[in-house]
């Protein structure tokens, strides 16, 4: 009879030893010899005929190692099972030499395997710490701003001969030149459009009375002020980082001249703007426009104290590990790139390892939250998820029929899709785990201009890069 036995060889680290006698596998072996015997196609014998001899000689070995290992598997999952060890990935083998097994000449084995086991660990408390709940005062420049940039995007575009006025729009090609505007060879080309208005400045009269086909040679530093030179820097595809890109030049080319004429704000334009809802005067749209604004950056607010309570919960919660399994694992297992490039070197380990275990540190918070708390996920609000990534991709809901055949069929297709719903289900979990955190900080509401909070989030963001 198998027995299983456990022994500490380690902080969080055990060694189980399998011992197996002949009557735990020799009679699973006889039975598919057997039944390689019924279903063998071996020239001149008809099927179900062939000896047994002849089989064991053919397949035996390889049977017998089978059979071994699927014992020891057996009795490692059972003994698992009724000891209730959560343990890291799976058992690792020590040592384990496989020519000992001789189907000849069957005996009593022992193996032995290193587990690495779970670790009992208590949440870092998130109301110890007080934090502030940001809210961006939303200003009436801020909403002008909003409505100037819908008046432009849903406004009409003319054709126009001439450029006559800082809202001309330019349909233009920047082509990499010398500071002679010579072309370079190979260099950057590419179409874009802008506003006149873009350029600085002391630039825009250069374009006064220009028409299609018409070219100007800027350095960018010169052409452009500081933030539509950054967009246009990372437009063209270059570094915005590096200092050298500004002092490039090119040759832009119109290729056509617009002018954009802005949207009126009258009720056929709130009611395109917002099809399902009762708008009717500037002053009820420049309220919705508040109120959507107030809730992007009430969400972004809300992801800055989320971000704040994982910090709270990564930082200050401890978890050992049982650090020197977990190498040995990585080292011969690990993910499946590491498999087909065969075992990670003694230096590849050492460099993944902080991140590996940061991450494994994570899971484990993440997968004690979601058990103490019984937090679900349901099919409906898979489906849900779903349906509102579609309507995403499709630039917003606006008066869309979510019942429309189409998009069920569509949702129905991405519920099929395994890949998808394991994704799917994992941001929703991870969603419910910070809105969990979020009623458990100790957290004070304090008022703050957009400036201040966007500075305050570029300022976090260069910290963590």
């Amino acid at each position: 009879m198998a027995t299983v036995t456990k022994e500490n060889i380690g902080l969080l680290n055990d060694k189980l030893t399998v011992k197996l006698e002949k009557t735990d596998y020799l009679p699973a072996f006889e039975k598919s010899l057997k039944e390689y015997s019924k279903k063998a196609n071996i020239p001149g014998f008809r099927k179900g005929m062939v000896p047994a001899s002849l089989i064991k000689k053919m397949y035996g070995a390889s049977v017998f190692t089978d059979e071994v290992m699927r014992s020891i598997d057996r009795e490692l999952i059972k003994y698992m099972e009724t000891e209730k060890l959560d343990i890291f990935a799976q058992p690792l083998p020590m040592e384990m030499d496989l020519r000992q097994l001789d189907m000849n000449n069957p005996a009593d084995y022992t193996f032995h395997f290193e587990v690495g086991m779970k670790p009992e660990f208590k949440l870092a408390d998130l109301g110890k710490t007080k934090m502030t709940r940001h809210k961006v005062i939303v200003t009436d420049e801020m909403i002008d701003n909003e409505i100037t940039r819908l008046q432009n995007r849903y406004g009409n575009m003319t054709d126009q001969e001439t450029v006559t006025a800082g809202e001309n729009v330019l349909n233009v090609t920047f082509a990499e030149t010398d500071a002679e505007g010579n072309e370079v060879e190979a260099g950057i080309r590419k179409d874009n459009s802008l506003l006149v208005k873009y350029f600085a400045e002391n630039f825009r009269s250069k374009w006064m009375g220009r028409k299609k086909d018409d070219s100007e040679v800027v350095q960018l530093k010169n052409a452009f002020d500081e933030k539509e030179r950054e967009w246009i820097i990372g437009d063209l595809g270059l570094d915005k980082e590096d200092p050298a890109a500004a002092d490039k030049y090119f040759k832009i080319t119109v290729t056509k001249v617009g002018l954009l004429e802005k949207r009126e704000l009258n009720e056929e334009f709130f009611n395109q703007l917002y099809p399902n809802l009762e708008v009717k005067t500037e002053t009820e749209f420049r309220n919705k426009i508040k109120e959507e604004i107030q809730a992007y950056w009430d969400g972004q607010a809300r992801n800055q104290l989320q971000h704040m309570a994982y910090h709270e919960l990564f930082d200050h919660t401890e978890i050992e590990f049982p650090e020197a399994f977990l190498r040995k694992w990585m080292k011969t297992q690990g993910d499946s790139s590491a498999k087909a490039q065969g075992e990670r070197t003694d230096e590849e380990v050492e460099k993944e390892f902080p991140t590996f275990k940061n991450q494994l540190k994570w899971t484990l918070i993440s997968d004690k939250i979601v058990s103490e708390n019984n937090i679900q996920v349901q099919p409906d609000e898979l489906r849900n998820f779903a349906k509102q990534q579609l309507f995403g991709y499709m630039g917003g809901m606006g008066s869309m029929d979510e019942e429309q055949p189409w998009i069920k069929d569509y949702i129905e297709k991405m519920m099929k899709d395994r890949k998808y719903i394991e994704d799917a289900y994992s941001r929703i979990q991870n969603q419910k785990i910070f809105e969990w955190a979020e009623t458990k900080v100790n957290a004070e509401e304090k008022e703050i201009n957009l400036n201040e909070f966007v500075k305050m989030q570029e300022e976090h963001q260069h910290h963590h890069h």
